[in-house]
C-alpha cells in the first residue's frame, strides 16, 4: 500500500468547491490540519454554523474523494462551525443534527430568557454517563470499565465510548484487537467483548501512534465515534472521558445529553484539587453530578492483612460531603486489579465474587439508581462560590 501524504490529500480536495461555489475549500482555507495515521485520513471543514446542515453534501463529497486516493484505508471528515471573526469553534454541531449559531444576548427590554437548546442524543442509546477525572493516573479508565460491567450485571445493555483520544485504553483493558467493520463503507460497527459494545480511537490507529490534534480535530473524531457507529439499542453508554478539563471535555459535556457524571479521584489533596475542577466544569454546563469515587483508597497487605493508607484516606468522601455530592464508594489499591486490567480481564469478569468486584457493582448500582429515577435523591447540581 502506497504512503499517503498531506499534499496528495490537499490536491484531491481542491476538486471540492466552497460553500458559495467560489473557489475550492483548500484555497479558501476551510480545511483543518490533516492528520494521517495508518493510511487513515482525519480532518474537518470549516463552514458557517447556521448552514451546517446544507453543507453535508460538501462533507460527503470531500470524504468520498479522499477515500478514492490510492493507499487511503479510510477517512473521517466532519464539519466544524465558524464563529464571528472566522475562529473555528470547538463546540461545532455534529453533521447529522446541526445546532444553530450561538444566540446573542437579548436586549435589555427583552424579558424572556432564551430557551436552552436540546442536545442531540445518540440514536438507540438511552442514558449516557460520563466517567471523568481532573487529572490522569487516578484509574479513571479502569473504573469506567468496571462500572460498565457493573451496570451490565444489573441486566442492562451497555456500551463504552473511549473518548480519551490522546490515550485510548479500552482495547487493552477489554482485551480487544483488530479493526471495526463498516456498513456501506461509512457507518462503523462497534467492537465487543464481555457483552459490552465498545468504540475507541485505539481500534483505528496503532497503540504507539502519537495523536497530535487540536480541539476541533478531537471533536470531529468524537462526533463520528458517537453518531456514525451502529450502536444498536443500549440502555446506557459509559463515556470514558479524557482526563482534565480542557476544550474537548467541556465540548463533550456541552454537545451530548449526559444523564450525569462520575468523578474519580484518589484520596490525596492534589488529586482532590483537580477533581474539584472536573466537578466545576460539569456544574457550569448543568450536568448532574452522580458522585465521587475514591480510587486507590487504601492498601491491604496480602501477607499480613494489615491496612495501609498510602495516599491518605477518606479525602474524596469528605470532599463529597462538603459539596453535598453522593459518595459512591472507595476502591482499594490492589495489584490484582491492575494486573487483570493490563491483561484485558477486568476483575468484575475474572473474579466476580471478589470484594473488589462487589464494590464496583455497588458503585454502578448507586449511579444507575440516580439516572433511572430509582433513587429518592436527585443527582445534585453543584454551585461553586
Amino acid at each position: 500500500m502506497s504512503q499517503v501524504t498531506k499534499d496528495v490529500v490537499l490536491a484531491q480536495l481542491k476538486q471540492v468547491t466552497g460553500p458559495d461555489f467560489e473557489g475550492d475549500i483548500v484555497s479558501l482555507g476551510l480545511v483543518s490540519d490533516i492528520f494521517i495515521a495508518d493510511n487513515k485520513v482525519f480532518f474537518s471543514i470549516t463552514v458557517p454554523s447556521d448552514r451546517a446542515q446544507a453543507m453535508e453534501p460538501l462533507r460527503l463529497r470531500a470524504e468520498k474523494l479522499v477515500k478514492e486516493i490510492p493507499g487511503v484505508a479510510g477517512a473521517l471528515v466532519t464539519l466544524t462551525a465558524e464563529r464571528k471573526g472566522g475562529r473555528t469553534s470547538d463546540d461545532a454541531p455534529p453533521p447529522s443534527r446541526p445546532q444553530p449559531a450561538a444566540q446573542a444576548r437579548p436586549a435589555a427590554h427583552t424579558h424572556a430568557a432564551p430557551q436552552p437548546q436540546a442536545k442531540p442524543g445518540i440514536p438507540g442509546v438511552g442514558k449516557i454517563i460520563a466517567v471523568a477525572s481532573g487529572k490522569g493516573g487516578v484509574g479513571k479508565s479502569t473504573t469506567s470499565v468496571n462500572i460498565a460491567l457493573g451496570l451490565q450485571a444489573l441486566g442492562l445493555k451497555v456500551g463504552i465510548l473511549d473518548a480519551d483520544i490522546y490515550g485510548p485504553s479500552m482495547p487493552r483493558l477489554l482485551g480487544i484487537s483488530g479493526r471495526p467493520e463498516t456498513v456501506n463503507g461509512r457507518i462503523m460497527k462497534p467492537m465487543s467483548n464481555y457483552g459490552l459494545k465498545v468504540m475507541s480511537m485505539g481500534f483505528l490507529v496503532e497503540e504507539e501512534t502519537p495523536m497530535i490534534w487540536r480541539g476541533p480535530m478531537v471533536m470531529s473524531a468524537l462526533n463520528q465515534m458517537m453518531r456514525e457507529v451502529e450502536w444498536g439499542n443500549l440502555d446506557v453508554m459509559v463515556v470514558d472521558m479524557p482526563p482534565g478539563t480542557g476544550d474537548a471535555q467541556l465540548t463533550m459535556a456541552q454537545q451530548v445529553p449526559l444523564a450525569g457524571a462520575v468523578i474519580v479521584s484518589t484520596p490525596q489533596d492534589l488529586a482532590l484539587i483537580d477533581a474539584r475542577k472536573g466537578l466545576n466544569m460539569f456544574a457550569k454546563v448543568n450536568v448532574p453530578l452522580l458522585g465521587i469515587v475514591e480510587n486507590m483508597s487504601y492498601f491491604i497487605a496480602p501477607d499480613t492483612g494489615k491496612r495501609y493508607d498510602i495516599f491518605g484516606h477518606g479525602g474524596a468522601q469528605r470532599e463529597a460531603e462538603r459539596l453535598n455530592v453522593p459518595f459512591l464508594g472507595a476502591v482499594p489499591l490492589d495489584m490484582q486489579i491492575r494486573e487483570l486490567s493490563d491483561a484485558g480481564m477486568p476483575i468484575t469478569v475474572k473474579e466476580p465474587d471478589s470484594p473488589h468486584a462487589q464494590i464496583y457493582r455497588e458503585i454502578a448500582e448507586k449511579a444507575w439508581a440516580q439516572v433511572s429515577g430509582g433513587s429518592s435523591r436527585a443527582a445534585p447540581k453543584i454551585v461553586f462560590e
